[in-house]
């Protein structure tokens, strides 16, 4: 992105993931799901692409819980939710698409403080925010609807990712399978026998669910063997696939982003919200076979394990036989 602050995408034709989880982080989660498809139309025309994958905090808040929401949180909704009327006369689409900018604009303006605490002890504000973010993200609303256009998993060339992780039994039931459900879900559309659709629970519910596992990223195993089980599974799991390697978020990792399982896994997940551990910003790059982590810290920092091998991008996005 320029750094200019004009949201320009200057990637090229770079493919920008990012892998979960921007809801339940503070008061601009709005703003930054807006910067994001902003940023992704930009890429598109650059022969770029901007990817999200959903992760268990934005299938929590499609249903329903908001036990994560930060006071801010409920605040961006309502703000939104008042300029997409004022400014847009209800057009939901052009709102979401200029908020990144407009919701900055309102902040420096007209003092609109997301972060305050003062919600939690006014009772009719702090509805208001409640009944908006609702109103957004219960299924069939336009912020569910907006969610439901991006995965639980996704392939780049050789890639998985996930938020959680991908378990053979995923790969069993299907995984092209699982992100349209889970759309359908977010859509709040009827199945193929005229009924709503529901929620599916292989992929976003339960400890071994898509979006919630944390087999692969746990910082240390307990015992060598449960290491080399892991890494047992991930090997089935990514051959089921035709996979060279899965990254994962989901589990903050405190020594930064990292590899195990001889480059097969890699755990991006830095904690860098200031609700999470607020770490400096860590992200992982693939360019021509080479894997490496940038970090605000140092230039870059190379995998101590040998890197898996990764080619270009090819242009196609999968998930199994899927291609865009």
């Amino acid at each position: 992105m320029s750094k200019d602050g004009k949201h320009r995408w200057t990637g090229g034709t770079t493919v920008l993931v990012q892998i979960g989880d921007v809801l339940d982080r503070g008061e601009d989660e709005i703003t930054i799901l807006s910067l994001l498809a902003w940023l992704g139309k930009q890429a598109r025309s650059k022969g770029g692409a901007v990817f999200q994958i959903l992760g268990n905090h934005e299938t929590m808040n499609v249903a329903g819980d908001f036990r994560y929401v930060a006071p801010g949180g409920f605040q961006e909704a309502e703000a939104f939710a008042e300029y997409c009327e004022s400014d847009h006369g209800g057009n939901w689409d052009a709102a979401f698409e200029l908020w990144h900018e407009a919701s900055q604009e309102l902040k420096k303006h007209q003092a609109v403080d997301f972060t305050g605490w003062l919600p939690m002890f006014n009772p009719i504000k702090m509805q208001k925010g409640v009944a908006a973010r609702t109103k957004l993200l219960s299924p069939g609303g336009p912020l569910a609807r907006q969610l439901a256009d991006h995965g639980v998993v996704l392939k780049v060339n050789d890639w998985l990712f996930a938020h959680g992780g991908v378990l053979p039994h995923h790969v069993e039931y299907g995984l092209e399978r699982m992100n349209r459900e889970v759309s359908l879900w977010m859509k709040n559309i009827n199945n193929r026998w005229g009924q709503p659709a529901q929620m599916p629970f292989i992929a976003v519910k339960g400890f071994d669910s898509i979006v919630w596992s944390r087999l692969y990223s746990k910082e240390n195993f307990d015992r060598p063997q449960e290491r080399i089980q892991a890494c047992g599974i991930l090997t089935a799991a990514l051959s089921a696939t035709n996979s060279r390697g899965l990254i994962v978020g989901h589990t903050p990792q405190t020594i930064g982003a990292n590899s195990k399982c001889d480059g097969r896994i890699w755990r991006i997940d830095v904690g860098m919200s200031s609700g999470v551990l607020h770490a400096l910003p860590e992200v992982l790059e693939i360019v021509d076979d080479k894997v490496r982590i940038l970090s605000v810290a140092e230039e870059f920092r190379q995998e101590e394990e040998e890197p898996a091998e990764e080619s270009t991008w090819n242009g196609k996005m999968e998930v199994q036989n899927y291609r865009s």
